[in-house]
């Protein structure tokens, strides 16, 4: 019998990168950009995850003249600061936020459909 436990291979556990991440062995700080619809056509761009050490006024005053659109910085209890751009802006946003040398093109998630 004690031969049998030797010949088994060792577990795999499918779970362990989750936990090493959750452990905060691995962290990465994202820049998450989203779209929210509104009425009809309507949406908003939601950018979340900057740094809290750069001007969230700034880079604001600088996305609204880029892209000709209107926008604001709400305070969110759970996710901090949140820009709010009016308009379908993903790829302008990540686009602009790159070469502005504010994050890496690796650290940025465009979620949406």
């Amino acid at each position: 019998m004690s031969d049998l436990d030797v010949q088994i291979p060792s577990a795999f556990d499918p779970f362990a990168d989750a936990n090493a991440e959750d452990s905060g062995a691995v962290t990465k700080d994202y820049v998450h950009i989203r779209i929210q619809q509104r009425n009809g056509r309507k949406s908003l761009t939601t950018v979340q995850g900057l740094k809290k050490e750069f001007s969230y006024n700034k880079i604001l005053k600088d996305l609204k003249k880029e892209f000709c659109c209107n926008g604001t910085v709400v305070q969110d209890p759970e996710l901090g600061q949140v820009i709010q751009l009016q308009g379908d802006q993903r790829k302008n946003v990540s686009t602009f936020l790159v070469q502005a040398g504010i994050v890496k093109k690796d650290n940025i998630k465009i979620h949406g459909f």
